[in-house]
């Protein structure tokens, strides 16, 4: 270790601290004071003494480099979820900290990210976006480019509960009846077996079992790179499941499929699919299919995934235990399955009030009709 003492083209000092990593290659950062210039050299000595030295020049890497090396060390990753990253990293994160030194980022520069994101994006929204860069900067650290992450002490908007209504049986026949014979049995197939929309258009006819009146959720449409629609595995294990079957729902399926044209030995066809055989596209559906169904039953604050919402809340109010709930809904946690989903009902919520009315108070003498003693 060497401290060489020079001086600029405008007469500035300047020092330049010569070191050689492990390997032998020398290397040199430069200071304005010979202070500064001696507390790295014993900061760098201090790393190596304890096995914690990082080169410096790993450190000058980009974000926006360091972002593509952690895409692309991720073959496994669900298209979904990638395609997730990659919006999030080219829509808000590259144009803001991407040509930046991952070295230099700072917890303050991570928080004035989340402040300005937050000025046009929603709460869930902000904390997708943050996780996405945390992942980065996590790899970062792994690949002894820095020795921890910036992300620490981040402050993250407030994510408030959304209670949204839940359908009824009579808006769910509304809502069938005007998506049509071509997709009604799909509406049934979110709110009696809590099916996502991927899976309703991942299905295949070789996955309903019409002898044991089951379908086994295998396949799934999701979003892939572009944000085009393609065909994959479920989000998770506990997502590929068998579920028992309703027989009014079977009917409704074996009308659909004879309305398509389709037979049991077409089995590796779409239940739902376009005309010419192939997956459903979701932005298509959506609007093509579902916003003009949902106006004309009078829903128009419906999502797809509202039908799903309902099918848990219905397991609960029914008594359904946890564990069972948790498996036909495919959740990994069973918190999802009580904490995301299910809302109790105000019907639910007069009901529980009125028993326990009648448990811990005194009942009006019915032949006298009279009040509280």
């Amino acid at each position: 270790m060497s401290i060489h003492l020079r001086w600029t083209e405008s007469g500035d000092r300047r020092y330049d601290v010569r070191l050689r990593d492990p390997s032998g290659r020398t290397y040199t950062r430069t200071f304005r004071t010979r202070r500064e210039a001696e507390a790295f050299a014993s900061d760098e000595q201090a790393s190596r003494r304890r096995g914690a030295w990082l080169d410096p020049r790993r450190a000058e890497t980009t974000l926006r480099e360091v972002a593509a090396g952690w895409l692309d060390s991720h073959p496994g990753k669900r298209p979904s979820s990638r395609a997730r990253d990659d919006s999030a990293l080219r829509t808000h994160i590259l144009p803001a900290v991407g040509d930046r030194p991952i070295g230099s980022l700072t917890p303050s520069d991570i928080q004035r990210c989340v402040n300005g994101w937050s000025q046009t994006l929603a709460p869930r929204s902000v904390r997708r976006v943050y996780q996405t860069l945390a992942a980065v900067l996590n790899a970062a650290v792994l690949d002894d480019r820095i020795a921890r992450s910036p992300c620490r002490g981040i402050r993250l908007p407030a994510v408030q509960p959304v209670d949204r209504p839940v359908i009824t049986s009579k808006q769910l026949a509304d809502l069938a009846k005007t998506l049509g014979p071509e997709f009604e049995a799909m509406a049934y197939l979110g709110a009696v077996l809590g099916l996502r929309w991927g899976e309703c258009a991942g299905l295949r006819v070789g996955r309903i079992d019409f002898d044991r009146s089951t379908v086994t959720v295998a396949e799934q449409v999701t979003r892939g790179a572009g944000g085009r629609s393609v065909t994959g595995p479920p989000k998770s294990e506990a997502g590929r499941r068998t579920l028992a079957v309703p027989a009014a729902v079977i009917g409704l399926l074996t009308q659909h499929l004879e309305r398509q044209g389709l037979g049991l030995e077409d089995r590796d066809a779409f239940v739902f699919g376009t005309p010419d055989g192939e997956h459903l596209d979701y932005s298509n559906w959506l609007h093509r299919i579902w916003y003009p169904a949902r106006a004309k039953a009078s829903l128009d604050w419906l999502q797809f995934h509202d039908l799903r919402r309902a099918n848990a809340t219905g397991l609960v109010l029914e008594g359904v235990d946890l564990k069972t709930a948790q498996t036909r809904l495919g959740h990994t946690d069973p918190r999802l399955t009580l904490g995301t989903y299910a809302q109790a009902s105000t019907e639910a919520d007069r009901q529980a009030a009125d028993r326990l009315g009648e448990r811990f108070l005194p009942q009006p003498d019915q032949g006298r009709g009279r009040g509280l003693a």
